[in-house]
């Protein structure tokens, strides 16, 4: 399944993880940083969902004129393709926050190896490391072509 392109936003309250030398990776505290990333992206996701439901509630006019009728839809529809996404991404966001809790988190699900911090927190979500993924993806482009 390829991965959308939403990625948690960087607010002003984002701290990247500094780890300290000869730290163990995917220590408790290690842990416990992605855990808390992976929180505030799903409480940003959940909060853009109820704004939406709160938008087409309030926007739901039958116009009388075609055209803007089918603009109004065009927009709705856009909007609704936009959280299908976004509720996926919650799925995997889920995922994601179980594999922390089973003590699975941060290592290559093709190779094994450590994702890498810095991976992670641009992508959080993040089941292979660097190289795996663009080989799997040089391999869908062949596949694709």
């Amino acid at each position: 399944m390829p991965e959308t392109n939403q990625q948690p936003e960087k607010n002003q309250d984002f701290v990247p993880y500094q780890p300290s030398e000869g730290e163990e990776y995917m220590n408790p505290a290690q842990l416990a940083h992605f855990r808390q990333l992976l929180l505030n992206w799903k409480q940003e996701l959940m909060e853009e969902v109820d704004r939406t439901v709160q938008h087409l509630k309030e926007e739901a006019n039958n116009f009388a004129d075609p055209a803007d009728r089918a603009t109004q839809e065009e927009e709705f529809s856009l909007e609704l393709r936009t959280r299908d996404r976004e509720r996926k991404l919650i799925k995997k966001i889920n995922d994601t926050l179980e594999k922390i809790d089973e003590d699975d988190y941060g290592f290559c699900e093709a190779c094994g190896i450590e994702i890498g911090i810095r991976r992670l927190e641009a992508r959080p979500t993040a089941t292979l490391c660097v190289d795996c993924k663009s080989l799997a993806e040089i391999k869908e482009k062949q596949i694709g072509s």
